[in-house]
């Protein structure tokens, strides 16, 4: 007959337990895995399969009892950890986002809000912001960005082991400033396109000065709308682009996070 002794289940407990809370953290908040159609249950089968396979890779766990104060703390800096890194990744997603939106309201299409898939049921947002956030989550699956992110979480075990203290002051600075790539992102998106919608409304201003009976209201807007679907036609390239250089970007922010680079 087996036997097992308390010390032993503990450090079984531990050795699974708060790797799968720094993955499960992740998986909460990262892109795709995160999005609002994904049920959590699949977020926490897939954060425990793969915290067994990776489980025989990852350093020897602290020698803290998992139910304890210090344990506590242990997985606050867990989640910390893992939250951190689907935040900066999630920042990438909603800069595509915001600058579709940016782009569809010099359209005109800010009238045109419709159920968000990804944010949930309750969020709208405008159809080209929606349009930039699939394009670009099959582009991060096409490259196998979900996998270099799993990589990324199995790494920061290496380079930040369960109960070494958590994120540094170095790391949390990255975090905060990785946050201003909301803004910078949406408008490297979004301004080719907008500076080409600008030169349109600014011949409309002459026709308006040269004939003003003219009646710009009724034909600027149809006018636009075919100028802006040509634009996000020839654009879609220079987005892709963009977002690439984007994700190599946050994959950098991921080494400074972990203290890999």
């Amino acid at each position: 007959m087996l036997s097992f002794t308390a010390n032993q289940l503990q450090d079984w407990v531990a050795l699974l337990y708060w790797p799968f809370v720094r993955i499960g953290s992740c998986f909460m908040v990262v892109p795709v895995f995160g999005a609002t159609p994904v049920p959590a249950r699949i977020r926490v089968v897939l954060a425990g399969a793969i915290t067994l396979l990776i489980a025989p890779l990852l350093p020897a766990a602290p020698a803290i009892p998992a139910f304890s104060a210090a344990g506590a703390l242990v997985t606050v800096q867990q989640v910390l950890i893992g939250v951190a890194l689907g935040f900066c990744l999630q920042i990438l997603f909603d800069a595509v986002n915001l600058g579709g939106q940016m782009l569809g309201n010099s359209m005109g299409l800010s009238m045109a809000l419709n159920v968000d898939p990804l944010h949930g049921s309750e969020a709208s947002t405008p159809a080209v912001g929606q349009l930039y956030t699939l394009l670009v989550t099959l582009t991060f699956l096409a490259l196998n960005g979900h996998l270099a992110l799993i990589e990324v979480l199995v790494k920061s075990f290496t380079t930040l082991p369960v109960g070494a203290g958590g994120l540094s002051v170095a790391g949390l600075a990255t975090v905060v400033g990785w946050g201003s790539q909301l803004f910078a992102g949406a408008l490297a998106i979004a301004l080719p396109g907008v500076t080409a919608l600008l030169i349109v409304n600014l011949a409309f201003g002459v026709m308006s000065r040269a004939a003003p009976a003219f009646n710009l209201f009724a034909i600027g807007l149809p006018v636009s709308l075919v100028f802006g679907l040509v634009i996000l036609t020839v654009g879609l390239p220079a987005v892709q682009a963009t977002f690439l250089d984007l994700l190599a970007r946050a994959f950098q922010a991921f080494a400074q996070l972990i203290g890999a680079g």
